[in-house]
């Protein structure tokens, strides 16, 4: 008899789920982007669907220096970046959405055993109020913005986290919504699950597209590990 075929190997689970929180698991980008565009009507500057892209998933930040080095806002970005906060705070103070999937999806990584992380370019006590939301109990830590030595989208959260869960970043999932934290997370090694609120991301050989958290069911998850090399691990802070 011919030797039986060799089994196909099973699909590995992510060592850890590595997510975004902003438009990703609550629908706060929109909050976001509407507080820049609120600073760009008062100053007198056009707002469109391409200016607002370009400051999807931005730290406060780096946001603010953007606002004086590209559209010419006339104020320091030290008091830019307060009049950010604040008023992006208050916005999520005054309640946040959960995103479709958003609990299941954490829910069955808990479940597997698969410990989950929060990796967000908001400030901390922005993450502490969102997680009264999602419930903090569904994370093993959180990373927020100032807690690894740079911000997404280079990929010094993404690093931080995985190396406070003692995994390697290649075998990750990272949840990302924006083009920023999608090349953060790209770039840290992880692999990647898409669920897009603004335009720019592309499907690629770490990368899968959906259109929402409903579609995914991580037992079943359609990425295989990546053959590349984890690149080399630049500094991953706290």
């Amino acid at each position: 008899m011919p030797p039986s075929a060799a089994p196909s190997p099973v699909p590995a689970l992510p060592a850890a789920l590595l997510c975004d929180m902003d438009g990703t698991l609550v629908d706060t980008e929109h909050q976001w982007l509407a507080t820049v565009a609120g600073l760009l009507r008062e100053q007198g500057r056009a707002v469109t669907d391409e200016v607002l892209a370009e400051f999807a998933g931005a730290p406060v930040d780096d946001a603010a220096q953007r606002l004086v080095r590209e559209h010419g806002i006339g104020l320091a970005a030290g008091r830019i970046a307060e009049r950010l906060d604040r008023d992006f705070t208050a916005r999520v103070a005054a309640g946040v959405t959960v995103q479709p999937g958003a609990l299941r999806l954490l829910d069955r990584a808990r479940a597997l055993g698969i410990p989950a992380a929060l990796v967000t370019a908001s400030e901390r006590h922005v993450a502490d109020l969102v997680l009264r939301t999602l419930g903090a109990h569904r994370f093993a830590l959180s990373v927020t913005s100032g807690e690894a030595p740079r911000g997404k989208p280079h990929p010094d959260p993404y690093l931080a986290a995985a190396a406070r869960l003692g995994v390697d970043p290649a075998d990750c999932l990272a949840v990302e919504d924006t083009p920023t934290g999608a090349a953060a997370a790209l770039a840290a090694g992880c692999r990647l699950l898409a669920v897009p609120t603004v335009p720019g991301i592309a499907p690629g050989p770490r990368t899968a597209v959906v259109a929402s958290l409903e579609d995914v069911d991580l037992a079943d998850f359609p990425l295989p590990r990546s053959p590349e090399p984890t690149p080399q691990k630049g500094p991953q802070g706290p």
